[in-house]
């Protein structure tokens, strides 16, 4: 029985970077909203209890039950967490004197602690609150402090919890995996027996016991994601799946064909459908990014119904959504703010009655390529740049003409072409251009010309929660900004973004 942790999460940014770590660490773990937590915590063989922006003090601060918990299951609490075992449990917490943000330093360290092997006194950590424990809950004891936070780590005696003030699961934490694994190991005895192997095989067994004898249609988008889940699934149940890849008009340059062989070359069935144009007339004047989501989307759903039901017996949708995306559909506060739509959540619409399997729905993106290699997928595939599902649509900003996405996919073409023959293309997480609503000036020979502009993007990640733009070499941007505007007409300007996410997102729409 592969052992599985439960998080808990009070609405901190960092909980993903909770499940991140852990899985590191090859043990399997379950995020869950506080105020929905999994109906039975029992079966779990470990919990850990996230951040959140609350005060423990404020009215609307998050108040779990941790009955089923408590005592009964190691319990790792960090900062929210740790204040809220605190404040309810005969300690207190009160407005932090100095300022709790930032790096800090252990100062002290108590001897003898299993939670601390391995870390020495000076160890770096993040603190990210405003409160502050004031007194330890009733059988608490502390074991660890900081220069400036007296409590920053205490255990209850007689039982096995744990609270921290400080975030283990940043990098700024220097020792912060090694804790993580203090406690899961060596306190709570789990197993390191979530591998990408172990995966396919119980995902394989699942899949086919789901899905029995129907047939399961899967749209293909050529990305990594939904290639991973194709495979798997027809490592599973073979000629039972049909695939579907539709051309939206809005890939980059020839990937419509390049992809088609590719996937026949694994042994995939797929059809090719192309319904550039449909596309194209539907996104006809629109502006509006959020709107052009929405048609790209709702065409998409046109497209793939009319293709579906010209294959019989369907009974199953597959879809390559992985757990980051799961996890911001069912937030704390349900679905976080609209930054914009997610294409793959929530499947097709209820007309379609398709159940829906989602092979990758527990996996985060790291662990998909992984599980890529662990079946025989191509590195050059697994490699991939991600790549927006509406595509270019969202890479041209304002109105979307076909002599536009004619030139941003030239455009296109020549940056990823070059970030290969460069090799720079597996030292970037994603690259792509944007092609901007502006005109500016410019002089090529003798004549004054007003053209289009365009921006490149590169950027560093590891999910797309975060990113760094790339220090690209300047002779590189050089060369790649004389080749454009030498070799794509209608464009006379090129520049490069260096914003990073947050504050700004990866794509520009």
């Amino acid at each position: 029985m592969q052992n599985k942790v439960l998080i808990l999460d009070f609405g901190s940014q960092y909980t993903q970077l909770i499940a991140r770590r852990v899985r590191e660490l090859f043990i399997y773990c379950e995020i869950y909203p506080y105020n929905n937590p999994p109906k039975n915590p029992e079966e779990y063989d470990a919990v850990i209890l996230s951040g959140s922006p609350y005060s423990v003090r404020s009215e609307e601060a998050p108040h779990p039950d941790l009955s089923r918990i408590r005592g009964k299951l190691p319990l790792l609490a960090v900062c929210y967490g740790a204040q809220y075992l605190a404040h309810f449990s005969g300690g207190s917490v009160k407005p932090s004197d100095t300022r709790e943000y930032g790096r800090a330093k252990l100062s002290f360290i108590k001897d003898g602690q299993v939670f601390f092997d391995g870390i020495d006194q000076g160890s770096q950590v993040w603190m990210s609150h405003s409160d502050t424990i004031d007194q330890l809950p009733e059988g608490g004891m502390l074991v660890a402090s900081t220069e400036d936070v007296q409590n920053a780590a205490y255990c209850i005696e007689g039982e096995p919890t744990f609270g921290i003030q400080f975030h283990p699961e940043v990098y700024h934490t220097t020792d912060g995996k090694k804790l993580l694994e203090n406690f899961l190991i060596k306190i709570a005895g789990l197993e390191q027996d979530w591998t990408p192997d172990s995966f396919v095989e119980m995902t394989i067994n699942d899949i086919r016991d789901t899905v029995g004898s129907e047939k399961v249609i899967l749209g293909l988008s050529g990305g990594v994601d939904s290639t991973v889940a194709a495979v798997l699934l027809n490592k599973a149940i073979g000629d039972q799946l049909q695939c579907i890849f539709v051309n939206n008009g809005l890939l980059r340059k020839n990937e419509f064909g390049s992809v088609l062989d590719q996937y026949e070359g694994m042994g995939l069935n797929v059809k090719g459908v192309d319904a550039s144009d449909q596309f194209l007339s539907a996104l006809k004047g629109e502006t509006d990014p959020e709107k052009k989501r929405k048609i790209i989307g709702n065409t998409f759903i046109d497209v793939f119904d009319e293709e579906s039901k010209k294959i019989s017996g369907v009974s199953w949708l597959a879809q390559g959504t992985i757990y980051p995306d799961v996890i911001e559909s069912i937030s704390v506060n349900g679905p976080s703010a609209t930054i914009k739509s997610h294409h793959n959540v929530g499947g097709l619409p209820d007309y379609m009655k398709l159940k829906l399997v989602e092979p990758l729905n527990m996996l985060f993106k790291d662990e998909v390529r992984r599980v890529g290699a662990s079946i025989g997928i191509a590195p050059e595939l697994l490699g991939r740049h991600p790549f927006p599902g509406p595509g270019l649509g969202i890479r041209i900003l304002g109105d979307i003409t076909a002599e536009k996405v004619r030139m941003l996919q030239e455009v296109d073409a020549i940056f990823i072409d070059g970030l290969k023959s460069w090799d720079l293309y597996d030292h970037v997480w994603q690259a792509g251009a944007m092609l901007l609503p502006v005109n500016s000036v410019g002089v090529m020979g003798d004549e004054r010309t007003y053209e289009k502009c365009v921006a490149l993007r590169a950027v560093q990640s590891t999910d797309g929660m975060t990113a760094d733009w790339v220090d690209l070499p300047y002779a590189f941007l050089q060369k790649m900004s004389n080749e454009i505007i030498n070799k794509v007409k209608g464009i006379n300007r090129v520049v490069y973004d260096i914003s990073s996410k947050p504050p700004a997102t990866i794509e520009w729409e």
